[in-house]
């Protein structure tokens, strides 16, 4: 059987990146009949086509995204392997991916960076700010190392290790009306235009579901992607947001302030997500023994 070239995975990684035979085959310095013959000889090894491809365009078949981030993987293995034991052994080099959604990340990581920064300095850092659902998938395919996401179900391909619960506040401007108020109801809001990310969000799904639980119907008006969006909207005075604590700004500067959510409670559980059934890095490892020392609560 046929063994796969590591400059072909390199090849492969990017041609998916590109999306153009032409521009790999340049960046790689080979005629595009010799890279189109190497792509082939992979396919033939794998038993599968990975691309699929038009006199204008290439893309990846279901077999070539499954088969990315192993390539990813492979390769990244490689070079590790070729940065030397002693490096290795000492933590000299190396990378740390981290899948982290956004309000997290501005949390959690800089000061964890800071001081591994001091004591690896050899070892890159990588963020993948993405939501709760992409991140968790990034951490399963294995495109990141581990990820710092919400407690949004049970996996058995990841565990979770708690870190703290952040709870869901109301954000308002802090010249309306309801900023004279200690807490906010859900009464006291309904009179009110409510901003909301999309359903896809695992904060929308928490938020959702307490409204279900309380009988209670609010005023949706504004729907967007992002918690940052929500809250230049608030901020406009186009209407009020029910948000994550985490995501409130961490200045005086803005109009934006926050109120308690009066009744039940919405918290989101944050913590790190890792796989289950495969080892970590070492470097990784080392990373996140600093987070949890810096940031785990009993």
């Amino acid at each position: 059987m046929h063994q796969i070239e590591f400059k072909d995975l390199a090849i492969f990684i990017r041609v998916a990146e590109s999306g153009n035979f032409h521009e790999a085959a340049e960046f790689v310095h080979l005629s595009q009949p010799a890279l189109s013959r190497r792509m082939q000889r992979l396919e033939a090894i794998l038993g599968t086509p990975l691309f699929e491809r038009t006199t204008r365009k290439t893309w990846l078949t279901p077999a070539g995204r499954e088969f990315l981030p192993k390539a990813r993987r492979m390769l990244e293995d490689f070079e590790l392997s070729v940065l030397g034991i002693k490096e290795m052994a000492t933590h000299q080099k190396g990378k740390v991916t981290i899948a982290c959604i956004p309000t997290a990340a501005f949390y959690f990581l800089p000061g964890v960076i800071r001081e591994f920064n001091q004591l690896y300095p050899g070892i890159r850092i990588k963020i993948l700010d993405v939501s709760a659902n992409e991140g968790l998938e990034c951490v399963i395919r294995g495109d990141a190392d581990f990820g710092i996401n919400m407690a949004i179900a049970q996996y058995p391909e990841v565990s979770f290790t708690h870190l703290l619960d952040d709870p869901f506040v109301v954000c308002i401007r802090r010249d309306h009306p309801l900023a004279q108020q200690q807490d906010i109801g859900w009464a006291d809001m309904e009179p009110h235009k409510l901003i909301t990310v999309s359903k896809d969000s695992g904060n929308r799904t928490l938020l959702d579901s307490a409204l279900v639980e309380s009988n209670v119907r609010l005023n949706g008006f504004y729907e967007v992607q992002h918690l940052s969006t929500s809250l230049g909207l608030v901020e406009m005075g186009l209407g009020i947001a029910v948000i994550p604590q985490l995501a409130m700004p961490s200045n005086d500067s803005t109009m934006l302030t926050c109120r308690p959510l009066r009744g039940a409670p919405i918290k989101r559980v944050i913590g790190v997500v890792r796989r289950t059934h495969t080892s970590i890095t070492p470097a990784a490892d080392l990373f996140i023994n600093i987070l949890l020392e810096k940031w785990s609560t009993p």
